[in-house]
């Protein structure tokens, strides 16, 4: 097959804080060094972009050490957590931004939607842009007028077709940015996540013309996502990028399951079990998550109801006790917490003594696409006299959007979307 784009030793550096070294004389090393061909002295401080630990360095390296071919009429999405270095590599291969060292070389036009407004004149009309964004790719006036009203189409702003797109929305920005991408003849489409601004029916409507565009015309396409399930269903090829490092290029379901594996061992596990403590009068000792068939999972569609088990074992009776609850994004944020407190009757008012189980439903529909951690505690207004389980983080799931349904964040007293079902005690 063709090879389109050949990246050979590609990194990027990036300079934190000030935009200069800080000194005369050290801008005088780089320059003497570049002069005798040596390496340049500033980056040999540099350090890999994990952002997790305190760096002692002010250069990090966003990509470093990138080899990778792509071939003509391949689609290939990048996958990776925040700051992989995904769209620092979208940036160089669109020429928006140059590499620190390495070399690209790309046979045919790029038609990049790297974010919202990208390639776009504010002050321009969307007509005015469609013909801009034409000429810059090399097209002749005739081509883009035969192209014209399916992009408008495709796009559903004809309304607003002659507004200064400075006035439009980001979803239509998005919509019109897309379509001018997707219609004028590139033989590369480059899209990073800025498809999520747009309303499902148009991520569902993007999804199906960029599988046509691959493999009814035959076009190379780059696809950078979060949504794992999108990149799946779209891309023949996967790359995973991490801290800046290239860790492996194969199928893409191959990339996604070495992706959240990865992600997964280093977070917390699926499962929860301890071995009962003794002197502790309630404690969580087993919990793990399944889906409304009772089978064990820890990927779920936000149309999935999820469940979690809780497995509780009573040492004596706790006046008083409640149960509490809480969802947490990776970011540490709460979109969901629940206290038994705010349900009547309580359901750990009746807890037996010996094992009690607890069937906790997260109702469809609630999380948005991403990574969560569950947190479980218990009390009791007489804490000072009883011994009570504190386990904290215990679990970890992951929420998709196959259909690329986007929920919304929410923080509530969610009594409403969580159900606390006794299921038996022994």
């Amino acid at each position: 097959m063709n090879t389109v784009i050949k990246v050979e030793h590609l990194s990027k550096a990036y300079q934190l804080g000030q935009f200069n070294t800080g000194t005369l004389s050290q801008d005088l090393n780089r320059w003497w060094a570049r002069v005798r061909g040596k390496e340049d002295p500033f980056l040999k401080v540099g350090e890999r972009n994990d952002r997790s630990v305190k760096g002692t360095s002010n250069v990090v390296w966003s990509l470093k050490g990138i080899d990778l071919d792509i071939q003509e009429g391949d689609a290939v999405g990048i996958v990776g957590k925040n700051g992989a270095g995904k769209s620092t590599l979208l940036k160089i291969l669109s020429r928006v931004t140059s590499p620190t060292e390495g070399s690209v070389k790309i046979k045919g036009r790029i038609a990049s939607l790297l974010e919202v407004g990208t390639g776009f004149h504010p002050e321009l009309s969307g007509r005015e842009n469609i013909f801009l964004n034409g000429a810059i790719l090399g097209m002749r006036r005739k081509e883009i007028e035969r192209k014209f009203d399916e992009i408008v189409d495709f796009s559903g702003v004809e309304r607003y077709i002659d507004t200064p797109v400075k006035r439009y929305s980001s979803g239509m920005y998005v919509r019109l940015a897309f379509a001018v991408a997707a219609h004028l003849e590139s033989e590369i489409l480059i899209v990073d996540e800025v498809l999520a601004v747009g309303d499902a029916e148009f991520q569902k409507k993007c999804m199906g013309k960029m599988q046509q565009v691959s493999k009814g015309e035959g076009r190379t396409v780059l696809f950078v996502s979060h949504n794992l399930n999108a990149v799946r269903q779209l891309c023949k090829t996967g790359v995973y990028l991490r801290d800046g490092e290239l860790i492996s290029v194969g199928t893409s379901e191959e990339t996604v399951v070495q992706y959240l594996s990865f992600h997964q061992k280093k977070g917390l596990s699926d499962r929860y079990v301890k071995q009962a403590v003794e002197g502790k009068d309630l404690e969580l000792t087993a919990a793990e998550i399944t889906d409304g068939d009772g089978a064990h999972r820890n990927q779920f569609e936000i149309s999935d109801a999820i469940i979690v088990h809780l497995t509780v074992r009573c040492e004596r009776k706790v006046p008083s006790v409640y149960g509490y609850i809480v969802v947490k994004n990776r970011q540490e944020e709460v979109l969901i917490e629940s206290d038994t407190n705010d349900i009547l009757p309580n359901p750990l008012d009746m807890m037996e003594i010996g094992v009690n189980q607890y069937r906790i439903v997260i109702r469809p529909n609630t999380l948005p696409h991403g990574d969560y951690l569950l947190y479980v505690s218990f009390a009791s207004s007489f804490s000072n006299s009883y011994n009570v389980d504190v386990p904290g983080e215990v679990l970890n799931f992951t929420v998709v959007d196959t259909l690329t349904y986007r929920g919304q964040t929410r923080r509530a007293k969610t009594s409403t979307l969580l159900q606390w079902e006794p299921t038996h005690a022994e």
